[in-house]
């Protein structure tokens, strides 16, 4: 069996290191906000090119503390309009209206399957406050265009990163520092669950903003809403990052370039050996954009194409098989007509993608596909 994502093995390359993070916090008897969080969130910041990393709980909790805090702070109000992918993972929407505010769903590129730039200004109206990208699969949504709309209309930018930690953001300007995903816009939520690129062993995630005020008001906010032993100035939740959680980040950050290094090649062989008349792969422009959380296909004979795979012991995944507005927690958008995002969901699969892939298993993969037949 050739499995889409081999957790076990790919953990099993850190195994020393990561038993003696988790030994250090079993042994050191402090298990919530102590040092290795507060080391974490530091080399977190440091990498992604921020002031500020605030542990979370997972990357929900990430996008939802960052959308509360904006209201505490009296920048946004229940009601107001947040403009987002309708080609997303579900978290994405779930922050917005978790919070009463109200998503505005903009089509994605065909190309690119990250949100049309193109279509994003005539969205805008006077309720809109933010901008919320999700860089899909890996891969960098942001734009020139994004971050122009953005300061046109005075609107904050949000980054959905929890697909995409290590990405860049290649179109700086000459001399401009090294920027990735995550210190692009305002704020960004990231998710640390197992299988992203970088995974924890279990739930987690953060926030990154330079923003002091912010940073210090999702802290509060994620502690309960405390910023001083029992005293609370919010109405607050429980959403930490717990300290063997992040003990075994600050092993795997150490080696997250490396992996995105691997997945590159994955994605390299993927391309330049796929040859089929019906697969549609993906077009990448820019190498250092995309760090292939996800290597997503699409194919008008997916399900049959799924099953062939299968029945030749190589496991896909759909990312994803139900788009947001079709599904029942949405029902009220069960109507609306989103033809590229319906086109996508219909057609994607995702094929076996991870640092550990071996060149046997590759060759494999790619001579089924170039021989589907249906």
């Amino acid at each position: 069996m050739i499995k889409f994502l081999d957790l076990q093995k790919i953990n099993a390359q850190y195994k020393d290191e990561i038993k003696s993070a988790i030994d250090r916090v079993v042994d050191s008897g402090w298990y919530l906000l102590g040092d290795e969080v507060k080391s974490f969130e530091k080399n977190y910041a440091d990498y992604i090119g921020t002031k500020h990393c605030v542990g979370v709980a997972n990357g929900l909790d990430a996008l939802r503390l960052i959308l509360r805090a904006y209201i505490e702070m009296g920048i946004m109000n229940e009601g107001d309009e947040i403009i987002v992918p309708a080609n997303t993972y579900i978290a994405s929407i779930l922050a917005i209206t978790d919070n009463h505010l109200k998503p505005v769903l903009v089509e994605p590129d065909i190309r690119t399957y990250q949100i049309d730039d193109r279509l994003i200004e005539s969205a805008v109206t006077e309720r809109t406050k933010a901008i919320m990208i999700v860089h899909l699969y890996g891969q960098c949504a942001y734009t020139e265009k994004i971050g122009f709309i953005c300061e046109k209309f005075n609107l904050k930018l949000i980054e959905d990163n929890a697909q995409a930690h290590g990405c860049i953001y290649s179109e700086q300007r000459k001399g401009e520092k090294l920027r990735r995903t995550g210190s692009l816009g305002d704020a960004a939520g990231h998710s640390f669950y197992p299988g992203k690129n970088l995974g924890a062993l279990g739930d987690a995630g953060a926030v990154t903003t330079d923003n002091d005020e912010l940073a210090k008001v999702i802290r509060s906010l994620a502690n309960y809403g405390s910023s001083r032993k029992y005293v609370f100035d919010y109405a607050g939740l429980n959403s930490r990052l717990d300290e063997i959680q992040a003990a075994v980040l600050n092993v795997k950050l150490k080696h997250l370039d490396a992996e995105i290094k691997q997945r590159h090649n994955v994605a390299r062989y993927y391309i330049e050996n796929i040859k089929h008349p019906d697969i549609v792969m993906p077009n990448i422009s820019d190498w250092n954009a995309h760090v292939f959380h996800l290597f997503p296909i699409r194919c008008e004979k997916r399900d049959e194409l799924r099953q062939y795979l299968s029945d030749n012991y190589v496991q896909t995944l759909i990312h994803y098989p139900i788009p947001p507005h079709k599904q029942k927690c949405y029902s009220d958008w069960e109507k609306m007509s989103l033809p590229i995002t319906e086109k996508i969901h219909q057609e994607e699969v995702s094929l076996p993608m991870s640092s550990v892939l071996t060149e046997k298993e590759l060759f494999l993969v790619v001579e089924l596909i170039n021989n589907f037949s249906y």
